[in-house]
């Protein structure tokens, strides 16, 4: 699948809740391994996650996972200088569930993602002339099981977490872009596609860091918001809260129609 070099805009897309659905899986594997480190104590619901990450600066999984374990034990009156966890070891423990035991040869949770979005769409936007690209916290292996092993997505720019910092730090979506545009001196659009306030948040910092293209945060609402109208209304008005030009149920329905409309109308 080739990439057109003379993009009118680019898109970037977020991996987790958006290529594909992590709720029975990375959330999972949170919840798990929260319940693990406080000993059966506490095992976070969907709605905890969500509220950790509507923080906007908990987009890496095993922090969120340590900071869950660090405020349960604050209400039990435990200071954190008290407890001295082993960030390696929520890390090992963590993965053990998220991918299985060997690191070679995935057998854990991250075999039974549903994805989100069919190759036929990516498809769509290069034949529209709109270049695209992911910019993910997750890490190179688990990032590349989902796009090329069972996309079959071919040559693909990704920017995964051991290439850049963390979100909501831009530089990890600076660096796609940089690729996505391969030395053409353009300044097409960007748009980022996300599920997260870290998402929203990273659109905002890169806003205002380089003012010479317009940036636009797209929301999509990962699938565990939407078993409720209320809930996932609620997530919606904190995506939009955090930056996001609109919000989707799925991230197909930003079809290059409605990139152009967003390019068109940004500011």
């Amino acid at each position: 699948m080739t990439q057109q070099t003379s993009a009118k805009a680019i898109v970037v897309f977020d991996i987790d809740g958006v290529v594909r659905d992590v709720s029975s899986s990375y959330r999972r594997a949170i919840a798990d391994t929260v319940e693990y480190f406080t000993t059966q104590a506490y095992r976070p619901t969907p709605l905890d996650i969500d509220q950790l990450k509507s923080e906007g600066v908990w987009n890496n999984d095993w922090e969120a996972s340590q900071e869950l374990i660090y405020r349960y034990f604050e209400t039990q009156q435990q200071s954190r200088e008290q407890l001295q966890l082993d960030y390696n070891a929520i890390v090992a423990f963590f993965q053990s569930r998220y991918r299985g035991p060997d690191s070679n040869n995935f057998t854990g949770y991250i075999c039974n993602e549903p994805l989100l979005l069919q190759p036929s769409y990516l498809e769509q936007l290069t034949d529209a002339g709109i270049a695209w690209g992911f910019f993910s916290g997750a890490t190179r292996a688990s990032a590349n099981y989902v796009l090329e092993k069972r996309l079959g997505l071919k040559s693909l720019v990704l920017i995964a977490m051991e290439d850049a910092p963390g979100k909501p730090d831009p530089t990890g979506l600076f660096t796609t872009v940089r690729q996505l545009e391969n030395g053409i001196e353009q300044t097409s659009a960007v748009v980022y596609v996300g599920d997260t306030v870290a998402d929203m948040y990273t659109v905002e910092k890169a806003r205002r860091l380089d003012s010479s293209r317009p940036w636009i945060g797209v929301g999509v609402l990962p699938p565990h918001v939407q078993e409720t109208a209320a809930r996932g209304d609620a997530y919606s008005e904190t995506l939009i809260a955090a930056g996001a030009a609109v919000v989707l149920r799925n991230v197909q329905e930003l079809t290059p129609r409605q990139i152009q409309e967003l390019v068109s109308s940004s500011p």
